[in-house]
């Protein structure tokens, strides 16, 4: 039996390498996966075989793998990896540049008859497409947990069996109560007693068909004090047709429905009447509805930054008309305008990303290229970068609010040649 033959047809990912990193056999499998040839890499050093990216400052390839390996060698055990990020670097006749990877790897030490490590055996498996996945799922609840506690209602989200999972920053607000207290069915603790049973009753009724409920309930807030809201669930079906989640909110009509009662203790104005609480509820719909759409439809430009990379997630229509002829979205500041790498704008992002300190420039001037980094011109804006926070408390995004001021800035000059004093705003200009 050709035990070599055997090995390179193995059908895992697997390589053997040295004490020094040499490369001594790897699997077609591992081969096909890391797009080398067998030519490439068999004798090679496995750090120069797999160069860091150039062009990102997160390749830690060398790194990663030289300790894993000291690792492995140094105590003699086997040694298995979290999921680590390992870019790789395309062959030229596929364009070069580097490929984001994500790996599942382990290294398996194999011993001669002293109990010294002869090489090591490792095992990688890609796992780059679940990976991003699971964090385009992190991104796309992170985002709405920002757009949920911009809003002037209780939101909530519940599995199928009417247990919350998840509450907006109001709900903690209004309640006084920690996340903690009001999952699960924490929530009816917050419920007048004598609205509780009706509502149950609902949920019992709605739940089970997947239907939609809507009740009329009284809310505790902190002070104690119970105020009237609507509160309205909604099933929210997949691509599949089927529910795993459900959606809520709660929106205050207290003052509505006090007007309502005094209008049916003195027995006038039914019809009046109607039309309040119809409006009443139209005017907490299209609240949230405006609310939602209150980003993209701002005045002054407006981004999210995702990562330390600092990566596009939103970008409103007002941003967008300073690039017009760019696609933005899912780029790095970086990868998008990079003539703002030579002004320090990303080295601004860098800072407010690793101390979580805002910062606020007033007419700076930026030198950018409306549909390439070629054909630049000098405008004037203000500006602020915030960093966001995630459920832990750490940074995880930085969020970019500013407007144009090129023709007030033009305008002051103007003056000054003049002879004119345009007035001055006692805050300091940023220059970069």
């Amino acid at each position: 039996m050709d035990l070599h033959e055997l090995f390179i047809k193995i059908p895992e990912a697997l390589v053997a390498i040295a004490p020094d990193y040499t490369v001594l056999e790897a699997t077609d499998k591992y081969l096909a996966l890391v797009l080398r040839t067998r030519e490439q890499l068999i004798g090679k050093n496995l750090l120069e075989v797999f160069p860091e990216s150039r062009d990102n400052d997160d390749s830690k390839n060398e790194l990663i793998v030289r300790q894993s390996i000291d690792k492995t060698f140094r105590e003699k055990q086997v040694h298995y990896f979290e999921v680590l990020r390992y870019d790789i670097a395309r062959p030229e006749r596929e364009g070069g540049s580097y490929e984001t990877r994500y790996w599942e790897a382990s290294h398996t030490p194999v011993l001669n008859e002293a109990g010294q490590v002869k090489y090591i055996i490792r095992r990688t498996e890609n796992v780059t497409a679940r990976e991003l996945a699971k964090r385009a799922q992190l991104e796309t609840e992170n985002k709405f947990k920002l757009m949920t506690d911009a809003v002037p209602q209780l939101i909530h989200t519940a599995d199928t069996h009417g247990n919350i999972t998840y509450v907006n920053q109001r709900w903690i607000a209004y309640t006084g109560l920690t996340t903690e207290e009001l999952l699960g069915k924490g929530w009816s603790q917050t419920y007048h007693p004598d609205d509780l049973a009706a509502v149950q009753k609902k949920m019992q009724e709605a739940l089970p068909k997947n239907q939609e409920f809507q009740a009329e309930v009284r809310i505790r807030n902190k002070e104690g004090n119970y105020r009237w809201h609507v509160t309205k669930s909604l099933p929210l079906v997949n691509l599949e047709g089927d529910v795993s989640l459900r959606v809520g909110s709660n929106t205050d009509i207290h003052d509505t429905k006090l007007m309502v009662q005094e209008l049916l203790a003195s027995n006038e104005q039914m019809s009046y009447l109607s039309d309040q609480i119809q409006l009443a509820l139209q005017k907490a719909e299209t609240e949230r509805t405006t609310l939602e759409r209150l980003i993209m439809q701002a005045p002054a430009f407006f981004c999210i930054l995702k990562g330390p990379e600092h990566r596009y997630e939103l970008v409103n229509p007002e941003y967008q008309k300073l690039f017009p002829e760019r696609e933005l979205l899912r780029k790095t500041v970086a990868e998008a305008i990079p003539e703002v790498i030579e002004q320090g704008f990303v080295k601004i992002l860098d800072n407010v990303y690793s101390t979580g300190q805002d910062f606020v420039a007033r007419e700076v001037p930026v030198k950018v290229g409306r549909s390439n980094a070629q054909d630049l011109e000098q405008i004037y804006i203000n500006f602020t970068y915030q960093a966001t926070y995630d459920e832990s408390g750490n940074i995880n995004g930085i969020l970019v609010f500013g407007y144009e001021v090129t023709e007030q800035v033009k305008y002051g000059q103007k003056l000054k040649e003049l002879g004119y004093e345009a007035s001055i705003n006692s805050q300091p200009k940023n220059a970069l």
